[in-house]
């Protein structure tokens, strides 16, 4: 294992360090503890990439920082995958580079790629969860690849799976449950070695919308209690504002909205826009931003509450589209 790489996960010590609530956070990253103060903890630099003869995004840069959720925005084919890939090292573009947390994914070995694919979790589209192996199993995978002592891997899965309120089906394979409960505990092992970034491919892809909701909720669970930042590629306009919009509020374990007179966003795209043009300031809260992709290239980036009082028209047809 390279040297400037953290230690195995089994040899770091993830004890939960106090806030002074009485909550506890996941204690500071060995990489991120030895990066510059303010640096973006992934920058994707000029990126492009094609297949076929077609080009499929182009003179693609942008930022996340530390504590952010970026949401990928865009009509299907337009990239949203592919960067979170690259930023994995699972692709590598055709030109231009991605760090995360300091490091040149783009141009690290396949042997450090792997090493440094255990410091990122996962939540691929529709769970990738392994059917021969039980929950628990499914849930333990990576603790085990760095052998764990076994006391302390048994801790941790249910520790993650009470995160995600699915410690009742431990002993039971994938097969037994049902989308959203698979989607469940994909962010339990997701989370499970308390990583502090999360790749979220389409996370609520296929459910139906009261199952969509608790997924959200979970992903707003992991930023807000486990500060954990990401990377989340949807094609549902109302996961941004839901993510931008709410946080999980540690005191009462609910969500709760960000906006001071206490009205959530759920009256349709007419009834957000006039909250957004109303100006209400936010209570404090990790950044949650949007960047739609279009044409392999940016074309929007910025607050979800900008994008409802656009007058931009190919803005509002996606909207509309989306809605």
């Amino acid at each position: 294992m390279p040297s400037d790489l953290p230690p195995p996960i089994s040899s770091r010590n993830l004890s939960h360090v106090p806030r002074p609530d009485g909550t506890f956070a996941a204690p500071p990253h060995p990489m991120i503890e030895k990066m510059a103060a303010g640096a973006p903890l992934i920058s994707f630099r000029d990126i492009s990439i094609g297949f076929d003869d077609r080009d499929v995004l182009h003179g693609v840069s942008f930022d996340v920082q530390h504590g952010e959720t970026k949401v990928l925005l865009g009509e299907t084919g337009t990239g949203k995958t592919l960067l979170m890939k690259m930023a994995a090292g699972l692709i590598r573009p055709d030109s231009g580079s991605v760090l995360v947390m300091g490091h040149d994914v783009t141009a690290m070995p396949e042997k450090e790629l792997l090493n440094f694919r255990r410091e990122i979790g996962f939540v691929f589209q529709e769970g990738a969860l392994f059917d021969s192996m039980t929950v628990a199993e499914n849930v333990s995978f990576r603790l085990r690849e760095e052998n764990t002592d076994e006391e302390e891997i048994d801790s941790r899965v249910r520790e993650s799976l009470r995160f995600v309120e699915m410690e009742q089906a431990i002993d039971r394979y994938p097969a037994e449950l049902s989308g959203g409960m698979r989607r469940r505990v994909s962010i339990a092992r997701a989370l499970v070695d308390r990583p502090p970034i999360v790749f979220y491919d389409s996370p609520t892809a296929g459910l139906d919308p009261v199952t969509s909701q608790t997924i959200i909720t979970l992903i707003l669970r992991g930023r807000d209690l486990q500060d954990v930042s990401s990377l989340l590629a949807t094609h549902r306009v109302q996961d941004a504002f839901a993510l931008a919009n709410y946080r999980f509020d540690r005191g009462t374990g609910r969500v709760i909205p960000l906006l001071q007179n206490g009205r959530a966003h759920t009256e349709g795209l007419a009834g957000r826009e006039k909250l957004a043009e109303s100006g209400k300031e936010r209570n404090s809260a990790n950044p949650t931003t949007v960047l739609i992709l279009r044409d392999g290239k940016i074309y929007f980036e910025g607050p979800a509450d900008a994008v409802l009082i656009s007058s931009d028209a190919y803005i509002k047809q996606f909207l509309a589209s989306a809605e």
